[in-house]
């Protein structure tokens, strides 16, 4: 049962594990590098969802909103908020005979709680939610989003302290508990220094990723610790129960959920594949993967997460499947060495030796779009479009043209899909532009280089930020402005 004496201390502990959990993750990706992210399993994921804008200057500010509705489902945030306010609403109308300053500490100390749970339930990946929000990515911004709004409450609950001293009749078990969450909240203060001096300031000095990984597993551990202090805390007599069910429910949510993410989800979700060959293109190398077992199933522009315990790198990381889905299960990632993880990875990748690969996930899907569509690719951000491009039959029916940019010419991957694609299917064609040899692409080019209007089209983007903002900049400029603008969100953290 929460204790009013001791809410002010559990609000701020839940809060921290928050503030811990939403630090900016280690992504080691580059200017040109949307693909690879070196971050937590529970917390990173990597393509998916459609970003969707009308123009340039309609750019989403917060990600959990989408302009022009249809790409992001309301559904999912609606389901978060809901019981956020109860929260609030209920520590509200059980403590307001208390005062309203203790009423209004207690209710922004619950929604802080109910938000860190659903936190933890979003990071567990459940797969029925992600439709709700449009898909993997989205979920994850979800989540973050809810790390934040602990964090608030946790600083607004410390400028508003309840005291409900008078009231409680205190009890060993009570004490104990309380004495618990002031552990657990101290250990909250140091894995925040630890995450927040990953990289320390003025010295080319880095806390190694592994280590600091390893430390924010303990965020699970010490929400338990916290679940304990708000079971067993002392509580005045006479208090409406609803509040209390409603965050001992939360806590066993957010429990079992820790539980999944770190223990079973990583036995039951993760299958076995052989590494069948490793091919080198420039500064990435494209991974063919054949399944042990039963076949993965995926749609062309999904994504799976990679890990190879056999290669001493077993922390998951997302990247985009390369190819259409074949008979034999067979995929092809590829992975630019953008990051240690990363970089490490291909040299000690073996033929024949055995990786993990959990998915698939995202809802980047071309074939939601309109008649026209124009594909524009940055780097690596080409393998959901090769993916696509492996999948356009003949008679597809998608005006379709690709503008692939890179930096030199021998960077480019996939070539041979896509030379293929415009053999099948004369409504596909494509540009490759190497800035080294052909300068920046620029949005004229872009107008000059489409066999149709850009402004009569779709835009579907994967690449770096900075090369969709100059692009669809130039667009508005020359009142080109694409009907629909879709993107992959790379930033989960």
């Amino acid at each position: 049962m929460i204790s009013q004496a001791d809410a002010r201390l559990i609000s701020r502990a839940i809060s921290l594990q928050a503030a811990v959990s939403f630090i900016p993750q280690r992504t080691d990706q580059g200017e040109n590098a949307p693909e690879q992210h070196e971050t937590d399993d529970a917390m990173t994921d990597m393509t998916g969802t459609l970003g969707r804008l009308r123009g340039p200057r309609r750019r989403l500010s917060m990600p959990l909103l989408a302009k022009g509705g249809g790409a992001l489902s309301l559904a999912g945030p609606l389901l978060l908020a809901l019981p956020v306010l109860l929260a609030a609403i209920l520590g509200f109308a059980t403590y307001a005979a208390h005062g309203q300053d203790a009423a209004i500490g207690i209710a922004i100390g619950a929604a802080g709680f109910v938000a860190m749970a659903l936190a933890l339930i979003l990071a567990a990946r459940p797969r029925a939610l992600e439709p709700l929000f449009g898909g993997l990515d989205r979920m994850y911004r979800a989540h973050k989003w809810l790390g934040i709004t602990a964090l608030a409450t946790m600083v607004l609950h410390d400028m508003i302290d309840p005291d409900f001293d008078h009231a409680v009749r205190e009890t060993s078990l009570g004490d104990t508990a309380k004495d618990i969450g002031e552990f657990a909240f101290n250990a909250f203060l140091l894995l925040i220094a630890v995450s927040l001096l990953r990289r320390l300031p003025f010295v080319p000095i880095e806390i190694p990723y592994q280590l600091w990984r390893f430390s924010h597993r303990f965020m699970g551990v010490l929400f338990a610790i916290v679940a304990f202090h708000q079971f067993f805390v002392d509580m005045p007599a006479g208090a409406n129960p609803g509040l209390a069910v409603l965050l001992n429910s939360f806590a066993v949510a957010g429990l079992a959920a820790w539980i999944v993410t770190e223990f079973i989800a990583p036995r039951l979700r993760r299958r076995a594949f052989t590494v069948e060959r490793i091919g080198r293109h420039g500064d990435t190398a494209m991974v063919t993967l054949l399944p042990k077992g039963r076949a993965m199933r995926w749609r062309p522009g999904q994504f799976a997460f990679l890990s190879a315990p056999e290669a001493g790198l077993g922390e998951p990381h997302p990247f985009t499947i390369a190819n259409a889905p074949e008979p034999d299960g067979r995929m092809t990632l590829a992975i630019r060495g953008l990051g240690g993880w990363t970089r490490r990875l291909p040299h000690a990748l073996r033929e024949g030796m055995t990786v993990r690969v959990e998915g698939p996930h995202g809802r980047f899907d071309f074939r939601k779009g309109g008649a026209r569509q124009l594909w524009l690719a940055g780097g690596v951000g080409i393998t959901p479009f090769l993916a696509w491009a492996d999948s356009l039959g003949a008679e597809d029916p998608h005006h379709i043209h690709l503008v692939y940019s890179i930096r030199r010419p021998e960077d480019a991957i996939g070539l041979e899909i896509l030379r293929a694609a415009a053999a099948r299917n004369p409504r596909f064609s494509f540009e490759l532009v190497a800035t080294t040899r052909d300068g920046r692409l620029t949005a004229g080019r872009l107008v000059r280089s489409a066999p149709f209007p850009p402004g009569t089209a779709d835009l579907w983007f994967c690449g770096p930020a900075g090369l969709r903002r100059t692009v669809l900049g130039g667009l508005d400029r020359v009142g080109q402005n694409p009907r629909r603008v879709r993107f992959e969100h790379f930033d989960f953290a």
